[in-house]
């Protein structure tokens, strides 16, 4: 964004300044920050959720750092954005899940810590010293029997989805969700929608590029491997 002059630079440096027209412009740039990230993608369907993304093999063969994280047995992360803020994200969603664990002796709900997350982006949006998370997530998992996702953006904006896609092939990929998702997918209809979505996210991946895991009713958190999919013929 060119500012143009320098009363209006002030607003462009400083996350807890608001612009004259209620902007915070360094929280819009952490957004950014995500648009140029992994697709990543998450689905309900009837007995449980699919989380995935994709990441890309250099020419050595060495794959980037995962992008879907398990956070318990019942509950995992998807992150797109900064890969750092991501996995710093992550470590303070496992540590919440351990302390909500010893203190109340139950598995933490799927929203508490979906809401842990948003809260954790948006106090760093309103304190000088620091800047904001530049990472988007969909938390997706099961509890009690009932399926969900939610997804938070740098600024700390909580929402609930039947299905939802971020980063650079969001646009696309969510569109092919919002055409094709219905309430009553299997999983082996969620897995094969979303890797459809992946592709016309990032037409260009291929099957060894996609991260997936399922968490179904049962509470388990399984790894589908690019191998698996390749044998579903996806």
């Amino acid at each position: 964004m060119q500012m143009t002059n320098p009363q209006q630079a002030q607003y462009d440096r400083g996350k807890t300044i608001f612009s004259p027209d209620g902007r915070l412009f360094q929280v819009e740039y952490a957004k950014e920050a995500v648009k140029k990230g992994a697709t990543a993608l998450g689905v309900v369907y009837e007995d449980g959720v699919v989380l995935a993304a994709t990441r890309t093999t250099s020419t050595l063969g060495v794959r980037n750092p995962e992008k879907v994280f398990k956070i318990e047995d019942h509950i995992g992360v998807a992150t797109s954005g900064l890969v750092a803020d991501g996995r710093n994200l992550v470590e303070e969603a496992r540590n919440e899940a351990q302390k909500h664990l010893m203190t109340y002796d139950e598995d933490i709900p799927v929203f508490s810590l979906s809401k842990f997350l948003a809260d954790r982006c948006q106090q760093f949006t309103q304190y000088g010293g620091v800047r904001p998370y530049g990472v988007s997530t969909i938390t997706g998992g099961v509890r009690d029997g009932e399926p969900s996702v939610y997804q938070t953006d740098p600024s700390g904006t909580l929402n609930q989805w039947n299905a939802v896609a971020i980063g650079k092939g969001g646009e696309d990929a969510r569109e092919h969700l919002e055409e094709n998702w219905s309430e009553d997918l299997s999983e082996d209809e969620a897995v094969e929608l979303a890797v459809e979505a992946l592709h016309e996210g990032e037409d260009d991946i291929e099957t060894e590029n996609i991260e997936l895991s399922t968490v179904d009713e049962e509470e388990e958190f399984e790894r589908v491997t690019p191998e698996d999919l390749e044998e579903r013929g996806l």
